[in-house]
């Protein structure tokens, strides 16, 4: 049995081709990583001074592992801020966030935005929709800048 209906290709199948502009953040990542390092040295050296036995109760060697487990589980959550990224080629736009990755099509793209005022640019989407690129974030200034201006002329070349 042939049917004659277009095959239609999911997002996350998407090929965006030789990848022509990549970006991740400047900013964010330092400062997780300074985060991530703290809070792994504050719960490491934390396990390692409640092993006190005049202090009037009782830390056991469990309890010392499980602070240093959990350090090192907020310091891989801090971590996560260091994922954000874009990349963009000739078949469309890859926008990964902290969690998710997501891919569009240049003809689904209607324009990139940086509104006044916002945190992270846009990639305009129809009907009112945008998707956030965490990528690309007001407190990088000039790197923000060279990636939007690269990505509008990405855009210009590859949506007509």
């Amino acid at each position: 049995m042939t049917t004659d209906s277009p095959v239609v290709v999911p997002p996350e199948g998407l090929d965006l081709g030789p990848v022509e502009l990549e970006v991740r953040p400047v900013r964010i990542r330092w400062v997780a990583w300074v985060i991530a390092i703290l809070l792994f040295a504050f719960f490491a050296s934390g396990a390692l001074l409640v092993y006190v036995e005049s202090a009037g109760f009782n830390f056991r060697p469990a309890d010392q592992v499980a602070m240093v487990v959990l350090g090192l589980l907020l310091a891989g959550g801090a971590l996560l801020f260091t994922r954000p990224r874009l990349r963009a080629g000739s078949g469309g736009i890859e926008v990964r966030a902290t969690l998710l990755t997501r891919r569009v099509a240049w003809a689904d793209v209607v324009g990139i935005s940086f509104p006044d005022g916002a945190q992270f640019a846009r990639v305009d989407l129809p009907d009112d929709e945008y998707l956030v690129v965490g990528a690309l974030q007001a407190v990088d200034k000039g790197h923000a800048v060279a990636g939007v201006t690269r990505l509008r002329e990405l855009h210009a070349q590859y949506a007509s």
